[in-house]
């Protein structure tokens, strides 16, 4: 069993600590996070109100849906491993003036040690795949989250068309993504990230597939969850 900070892969957190000064600009390695951001918030905000609810974002990086999140009326807490995000989500949020937004280094499972049952709404977006244990996180999420509150994840399917889509055309055709962002063999599938929400005593709600198209540079939501999907779930009351 993973302990509370062992669920890290030490390259996976250098990765994203040598692009963090980068988190904020739209157009830069993480334009496709800006650009998918106002989908997935709404996709959040349609199914858990955010005003007044107690809010945290796992593996937050640089702050960019915990960001939207407290604009839209939530008290976020980001948390996350890679210290170089996080000061630049700190500094993003100070220079914009973000109310309700905080930021901490801490692992899922040592903070649901610590505040077990706390928040109202936990997200865990386009993080799971780059975790040793991605079900460890999913357990912590669900010991976080107050009873009758919500967890959305989001993450990449894993089979041939995904392969294609997420690696070959996003990193090596497209350079929409720096190559090695992603490891085909981390990516889950929606019946495994099910079974282990299940597993850790989350009802699954929906699953909502992410499109793009390159051609008109357009992301939208619809059914098909062969490479990007979000899944929402429920802690029972």
């Amino acid at each position: 069993m993973s302990t509370a900070y062992t669920n890290a892969d030490p390259a996976e957190l250098a990765k994203f600590s040598e692009l963090a000064h980068r988190w904020w600009d739209p157009e830069s390695e993480f334009k496709p996070l800006h650009q998918i951001n106002p989908l997935r918030l709404e996709w959040i905000k349609e199914r858990a109100p955010l005003q007044d609810s107690q809010v945290l974002d796992v593996g937050c990086g640089g702050g960019i849906l915990a960001d939207a999140m407290a604009r839209a009326g939530g008290h976020v807490l980001g948390i996350d491993l890679a210290e170089k995000a996080l000061k630049m989500a700190q500094l993003h949020a100070l220079e914009a003036q973000t109310p309700r937004v905080q930021y901490r280094s801490i692992s899922a499972e040592a903070l649901a040690v610590e505040q077990a049952g706390r928040f109202d709404v936990v997200t865990c977006m386009e993080m799971l795949e780059h975790v040793p244990d991605p079900a460890s996180v999913v357990r912590a999420c669900a010991t976080l989250v107050k009873p009758g509150g919500w967890v959305f994840f989001s993450t990449l399917n894993r089979n041939p068309k995904s392969f294609l889509f997420a690696i070959v055309g996003a990193e090596y055709v497209l350079n929409m993504l720096p190559r090695g962002t992603h490891e085909y063999a981390k990516f889950i599938q929606p019946s495994e990230l099910a079974s282990d929400a299940r597993q850790a005593g989350l009802d699954v709600q929906s699953m909502r597939g992410l499109s793009y198209n390159p051609l008109t540079r357009r992301y939208w939501m619809n059914d098909d969850t062969s490479v990007n999907y979000l899944v929402a779930t429920r802690r029972p009351l």
